[in-house]
């Protein structure tokens, strides 16, 4: 039978039990094999439990002292009861001196005491005992996450002042920086938000009328990197130009906030349609534009489009390549069967190979076909080569080029550009 002698307001902070007549502190500390909380036990004394009852630092270190110990058990292993035990003593009982000596030559859980309100300044002097008195039963998870992400910061070289601390923290990126940014202007101190409106604003005009583009490539919501790579630039040349007092940390939260936020524009609008950027110029009238074609990619998967669909040949196959690309689906085809002509994109090496008819079948024989190949440049030049196919065939990708039809020196040529 187990009864509770002595337990705190806070239901994490270890209490006193009596089980089989023996008194024994119980603590939760990690997971098991699936997941699920694990629980500690080991004897404490009388004198022990006088001390717990009175003191709510001493209870804290030695809750600090004992967590390691459980980490170390692992989701299976059994706690090492004895250096638990001979923790007791030293932590509960000791001089300050000692308590401190202690502690600077065992592993200790500095985060719980800071959640506990213990003061930060005097624990990285190592005056733990001194720390504590300032401890509360109530935990603070965000006190110790700050400063867990201030050590972080401080291992880079990183000080925050506290203009870059407002920005940080009105992005919601203070304490994690892979958390999506966002706006939260009423996180940030009053005094502050001004300045912090101040730099935000220099980051949007930096990339007014500045664009991130969908990229079929990489599925239905990804978006193109190098569109990112040119706002990110723009952006952060342009705050830290007009704020040059500002950290990395800060210059990149508002410059990740820009893009993100033209990222998810981008991801929420229509598919583009990229018809109307090549006309007249493009060196034809538009009069050799297709009216059927079929796309198919690298498992066997095809989608016919017919001219008076309501939606054009570009916004639908690149809503196809949007469904169906994959790591190991790169390479996807538009062809025109009436003309004897079409186009093969290879998504993994930007390049792409147009194919002409040069002899029709004839008495049976197969047909023989004309295959050039091309660089893309990026999701931009795909996009250009595809939109130049739909509205002239493989005669307006001419001026896309240049062409060759010799493989083994395309592949070397590309090669060699990707190594420059």
């Amino acid at each position: 039978m187990t009864d509770t002698v002595f337990t705190r307001g806070s239901g994490w902070i270890p209490k006193v039990i009596r089980e089989g007549g023996e008194l024994r502190l119980m603590l939760g500390a990690g997971a098991d094999a699936n997941h699920g909380p694990r629980t500690f036990t080991f004897p404490v004394g009388e004198a022990h439990l006088a001390v717990i009852r009175e003191d709510l630092g001493r209870h804290l270190l030695l809750w600090s002292a004992v967590l390691p110990l459980c980490d170390a058990a692992g989701t299976g292993g059994r706690l090492d009861e004895d250096a638990a035990v001979a923790l007791l003593d030293p932590v509960l009982l000791g001089a300050p001196t000692d308590v401190e000596a202690l502690f600077q030559r065992i592993p200790w859980d500095r985060g719980r005491l800071i959640s506990h309100g213990a003061d930060i300044a005097l624990l990285e002097r190592g005056e733990v005992c001194a720390a504590v008195r300032a401890a509360t039963e109530t935990s603070d998870g965000k006190r110790a996450e700050k400063y867990h992400a201030d050590r972080r910061r401080a291992e880079r070289g990183t000080v925050l002042a506290p203009l870059d601390a407002a920005i940080l923290t009105y992005t919601g990126q203070y304490l994690y920086g892979a958390t999506v940014p966002q706006r939260i202007p009423e996180a940030v101190d009053p005094a502050l938000l001004g300045k912090v409106m101040g730099v935000v604003a220099t980051a949007e005009r930096a990339c007014a009328g500045m664009r991130i583009s969908r990229d079929p490539r990489g599925g239905k919501r990804a978006t193109d990197k190098r569109d990112w790579k040119r706002m990110a630039a723009a952006v952060e040349t342009a705050v830290r130009r007009a704020h040059p007092e500002l950290v990395d940390d800060a210059v990149r939260t508002v410059s990740f906030l820009m893009c993100s936020e033209a990222a998810d524009r981008a991801r929420n609008s229509p598919v583009q349609d990229d018809e109307e950027t090549v006309g007249s110029h493009a060196g034809f009238d538009g009069s050799a534009r297709k009216t059927a074609l079929s796309f198919t990619d690298d498992e066997g998967a095809e989608k016919k489009w017919l001219r008076d669909r309501p939606r054009t040949a570009t916004a639908e196959f690149w809503e196809f390549v949007g469904d169906r690309s994959t790591g190991n689906n790169q390479v996807f085809t538009i062809e025109d069967e009436e003309m004897g002509e079409g186009i093969q994109l290879q998504f993994r090496t930007d390049s792409i190979a147009r194919i002409t008819t040069a002899r029709e079948a004839e008495d049976g024989s197969d047909p023989e076909y004309r295959v050039e190949y091309g660089r893309a440049d990026g999701i931009s030049g795909y996009r250009k080569l595809v939109s130049a196919f739909v509205r002239g065939g493989c005669a307006a990708l001419e001026e896309h080029g240049p062409w060759t039809s010799d493989a083994a020196e395309f592949e070397r040529t590309r090669l060699r550009h990707d190594a420059e």
